[in-house]
């Protein structure tokens, strides 16, 4: 068949441009950093014209990554799956062989290894927000983690909610996606729901917008729920407040890497998150979802709290033991 000659930044910048429309914006970048690698490999091999590969170059490119830094299993799996899209698209606009994409290989994970156990204990949590409560209440870290901790919610949804969207009298959240205005969501539309609230975070919320939060609005006119003097907080700070707060140094516990805080490097702003016992806003997610489900809080209404299928719910996020589940069930059992 004829092909059309075609560069590696031409055709990374054609395949992004089509994923566009119809993709969020932080899996468009996650596919570009995952191609860079690729378009670097071509570069190093004077490979200047995508019609030339085979399944044995794109072998070759496999065994390359995969030794390149020790990559993670994982990562490596990540990367050649995109990479397989990738070189499908290009058979679609006549830059490789149409059946080409069938000839990438992907490492076959075993069952548990595409799951990352980091989550922060309900324990953890409890003494975070305490010391939140007690030092620095109703403030912007304080609304923030209480928000993530008791939601569920991931970063994104957390970020885009506005001040209409909280109704103290039926005391919930509404989450919206909004890509238009800035704000989008991810499974976008499909991730749009009702959040109930308890009384007290209503009360934490009540006295934020009340006393602490600043009259700002946004670049597109919208007043952010959660908001600093320069409009809504971003994606950066809300990382930082969680790996800050869960430093438990910074909650006056001690260190068990036997640190000292006058000399640890993570206890300097912007290096918050070198701190071994830190976690990021996805693990308070896992944890909180974790927390629910030891709570005996139904499996459905959970994955329906935190937007999140079943299936993805036992397999990236539920946290508990076999014995932890069995003992659940016992309970259930015993009204039988």
């Amino acid at each position: 068949m004829n092909l059309e000659p075609i560069d590696p930044e031409t055709a990374v910048e054609l395949y992004i441009a089509e994923r566009e429309a119809d993709t969020a914006a932080s899996t468009i970048r996650s596919h570009r950093a995952r191609l860079s690698h690729f378009v670097r490999w071509c570069d190093e091999r004077d490979i200047e014209n995508l019609n030339e590969l085979t399944g044995r170059t794109l072998h070759e490119y496999r065994l390359w990554r995969r030794n390149d830094g020790d990559l993670a299993k994982t990562s490596l799996k990540c990367q050649m799956d995109t990479l397989r899209v990738f070189i499908r698209f290009l058979g679609t606009v006549d830059g490789v062989h149409p059946n080409l994409h069938e000839k990438v290989r992907s490492p076959d994970l075993h069952p548990g290894e595409d799951v990352r156990e980091v989550m922060l204990d309900s324990e953890q949590a409890k003494a975070v927000l305490e010391y939140l409560e007690r030092y620095e209440y109703a403030s912007l870290p304080h609304v923030t983690l209480a928000l993530l901790w008791h939601t569920m919610m991931r970063l994104g949804a957390a970020r885009t909610l506005d001040l209409k969207d909280y109704s103290p009298e039926d005391q919930c959240l509404a989450v919206e996606h909004r890509p238009e205005t800035g704000t989008p969501i991810k499974k976008g539309s499909q991730g749009e729901r009702l959040v109930a609230l308890s009384g007290e975070l209503c009360m934490l919320l009540d006295d934020w917008l009340r006393d602490q939060r600043p009259d700002v609005t946004d670049e597109h006119g919208r007043e952010p729920l959660l908001a600093t003097s320069h409009g809504r907080v971003c994606k950066t700070t809300i990382r930082r407040y969680c790996y800050q707060y869960t430093r438990p140094c910074a909650i006056s516990r001690e260190c068990p890497h036997d640190r000292d805080p006058e000399t640890c490097e993570a206890t300097n702003s912007g290096q918050f998150s070198k701190c071994p016992s830190n976690v990021s806003p996805h693990a308070i997610r896992r944890g909180s979802i974790t927390h629910h489900l030891n709570s005996d809080v139904p499996e459905t209404a959970v994955g329906d709290r935190a937007n999140v299928s079943q299936k993805v719910l036992e397999m990236h996020y539920d946290q508990r033991t076999e014995k932890e589940k069995m003992e659940q069930r016992r309970e259930y059992l015993g009204n039988i």
